[in-house]
């Protein structure tokens, strides 16, 4: 991003952390669980599709929202909200470096209001990720929970790394997301027995997302009876994909949307921004 762009985007998020203009109306609509994690727990699913179209919906309600992508092997979030990815060791990689770096200027600004992405650059390298910690992810996540209303992460599924567990660990509310598979169970109880085994705590991963369903003659019982709430089931719509793959919202940009899939993400919009 070039100077005149960062100066653009400092301006904007310093809107949301200013104290003059924050005054008593925003803080009274700070929410108590801010930090919300999106967890996949099979093939099949689609965080991004999920997240950015969720991410839209609450900013609209007008609760200044931050994206996480933290996928650092393989971010992909920029191409869904259509912005340009960071440069080489700008973005998240910067502001897990040190605590000095302005966390503002390291966001991507959408073309949605009260939008905003914090996101890996395509271009860093793996083994530049691997000596990260808690403290590191903790320190990042507690600033973006006190810089924006609320906050949602894409977490990856992969336990021996700190981006995953320590992502869990500081979220308020998580929720995994699964397709119809018959391994959804038992994927969802060994992540949580493991992170339980480390002393992350587990209790607010026990709501699950079904995503891209086909309709198929799946057991959902399983899946109460293991001990997790489905909170929403998201059908499988081929324009949804195919707007994502543009870089659209479906839920903004499709006249012809899928009621399923407005009323499951207005209903998922609806609970995160009325706790």
């Amino acid at each position: 991003m070039d100077l005149k762009g960062k100066k653009r985007v400092s301006s904007m998020i310093s809107k949301i952390s200013s104290k003059e203009l924050i005054g008593s109306e925003l803080q009274e609509n700070k929410l108590i669980y801010s930090v919300v994690g999106f967890l996949p727990s099979c093939d099949f699913v689609d965080n991004a599709l999920l997240i950015s179209n969720l991410g839209y919906l609450l900013s609209q309600k007008g609760l200044n929202t931050c994206i996480v992508d933290l996928k650092v092997f393989y971010p992909n979030l920029y191409q869904f909200l259509d912005v340009k990815p960071n440069k080489k060791s700008d973005g998240l990689i910067k502001v897990l470096k040190s605590d000095k770096v302005d966390i503002r200027e390291e966001m991507l600004h959408t073309r949605y209001e009260r939008l905003y992405l914090l996101s890996p650059s395509p271009h860093d390298l793996m083994e530049e990720y691997y000596d990260f910690d808690f403290e590191n992810i903790e320190r990042v996540i507690s600033t973006l929970k006190n810089t924006f209303d609320i906050v949602l992460i894409d977490i990856p599924n992969n336990p021996p790394l700190e981006f995953c567990l320590g992502a869990m660990n500081n979220c308020h509310v998580g929720f995994f997301t699964a397709s119809e598979r018959i391994e959804v169970s038992g994927n969802m109880m060994k992540l949580l027995d493991y992170a339980n085994s480390v002393g992350i705590s587990t209790a607010k991963f026990t709501s699950v997302i079904l995503m891209n369903l086909l309709g198929l003659d799946y057991d959902y019982k399983v899946i109460e009876e293991m001990g997790f709430n489905i909170a929403a089931k998201i059908p499988f719509v081929k324009s949804a994909i195919t707007y994502s793959l543009e870089g659209r919202i479906y839920v903004k940009d499709n006249p012809l949307i899928n009621k399923y899939f407005k009323r499951e993400l207005h209903k998922l919009a609806d609970n995160l921004s009325e706790q």
